[in-house]
């Protein structure tokens, strides 16, 4: 069974407030809900113990916080903090590609292709994905009538860039949980998967809904929002080789609360846009990587009615009303990845 993740921008990002709790884990949920905690350690030595992880180039970095802004930060007295935003998540319609098969060696692997990965020294999503899902299979056994995942062959092809800000690797997550419970006839509701999907990640249960999304709280309270003028421009994602460091850049803003909320600057004309939708991480990102504002600069001098950042970075977009001239962009940003999309939403 295949699947398609796929990839979402940014329209604007506020990032309003730091919140504090206490924790004794390592990863997991913000401590909100405290449902599910992701570990590695499994007191029946099941599925985990058994995986052999075959990937291409390690693991996504920065997977609590990429693009959606629901940031956990991690101290050596386990005093763990999230930062409450605002923001618009939009989907893109650039893909990865996901498959899962019986493993007919009885051995459950992970196989990734496509675009490199950087390593973080976690595991890869998709994996956390299926040992919250095997756990809750296990917890709740008679609840799901002795349910079981069988060890299982995962085929991972990787086209959206890691550490972009375009939450590829939370889409992966998210769309494994999906598959998942389709593949295997699990039953778990909507509920339930959203529930574990905030688990892996704070923009992860934006993946289960392809439409624009309306995100507060860590970035995981959704509302639906509607933005058909958007459907008449072409998108432009341009993504250099910089790598930002998003723990960093969350240490170095500051929070405030702004003077209007997203989305009543979406509902003006998007040629307002420019002038007062704004994402909070470009004036710290943007003074230690030049090149991020410089193509900032270029997209809306080339013809884009709005530019930015999308998330902490490092892609930027611009939305034109005619096609755009891409090939202009790779040549003035040599090493760039240029990625050209209409409409904007798939």
């Amino acid at each position: 069974m295949i699947v398609f993740p796929h990839a979402k921008i940014n329209l604007g990002l506020h990032v309003i407030s730091r919140q504090g709790i206490v924790r004794d884990t390592d990863d997991g949920v913000d401590g909100r809900s405290g449902q599910y905690q992701y570990s590695r350690k499994r007191e029946d030595g099941g599925h985990i113990q058994d995986m052999d992880h075959t990937d291409n180039g390690g693991h996504k970095a920065d997977t609590y916080n990429k693009a959606c802004g629901g940031h956990r930060e991690e101290r050596d007295n386990k005093e763990d903090g999230y930062h409450t935003v605002e923001t618009v998540l939009y989907p893109v319609g650039l893909y990865d590609a996901l498959e899962v098969v019986p493993a007919d060696d009885q051995k459950t692997r992970l196989t990734v292709s496509g675009l490199t990965i950087p390593s973080d020294g976690k595991p890869n999503l998709v994996l956390r994905a299926l040992d919250l899902v095997v756990e809750e299979l296990r917890r709740n056994k008679k609840a799901l009538k002795g349910k079981e995942i069988p060890p299982v062959h995962i085929y991972l092809h990787k086209c959206i860039p890691a550490g972009g800000g375009l939450g590829g690797g939370s889409s992966d997550a998210a769309y494994m949980l999906m598959l998942l419970n389709e593949r295997f006839s699990l039953r778990l509701s909507h509920q339930k998967l959203s529930a574990m999907a905030s688990a892996l990640g704070a923009d992860c249960p934006f993946f289960m809904h392809n439409q624009p999304m309306h995100a507060t709280g860590r970035g995981d309270c959704l509302q639906p929002i509607s933005l058909p003028a958007l459907k008449r421009f072409h998108l432009l994602i341009v993504i250099p080789p910089v790598h930002v460091d998003t723990a960093t850049a969350y240490k170095q803003i500051r929070p405030k609360k702004p003077a209007s909320s997203i989305t009543a600057i979406l509902q003006k004309p998007v040629a307002t846009w420019q002038e007062h939708l704004v994402n909070d991480f470009e004036a710290v990102i943007f003074e230690k990587h030049a090149v991020l504002g410089a193509i900032k600069t270029a997209l809306t001098t080339h013809g884009a009615t709005y530019a930015s950042m999308s998330g902490s970075g490092s892609a930027i977009y611009g939305l034109f009303p005619t096609p755009p001239p891409d090939d202009r962009f790779k040549k003035m940003f040599p090493g760039t990845q240029v990625i050209n999309s209409h409409p904007p939403v798939s």
